[in-house]
């Protein structure tokens, strides 16, 4: 069930958020209602680089041949 919300903001908002409803063919409710939508959903949902920043920085000799490592490794591997 839908019903009215009276908001009091700035006439030169308003009349540019008409014109961007219009250019994306949607009304003003319409994004008022998407955004408070977005603000209120529960909980946030994290996009891929939110959780990678979350991650910490990986422990890593910074001293060692990574090259050489990897061939010593394969090596050991495959027995070469």
């Amino acid at each position: 069930m839908k019903t009215r919300l009276n908001l009091t903001i700035e006439e030169s908002l308003l009349t540019r958020m008409k014109v961007y409803a219009m250019k994306q063919q949607t009304s003003v409710s319409e994004l008022v209602e998407h955004y408070f939508e977005s603000v209120t959903r529960s909980p946030k949902r994290k996009n891929a680089i939110d959780i990678v920043n979350e991650l910490g920085m990986p422990a890593i000799d910074t001293s060692a041949d990574l090259k050489n490592a990897f061939y010593e490794d394969q090596a050991a591997k495959y027995g070469l």
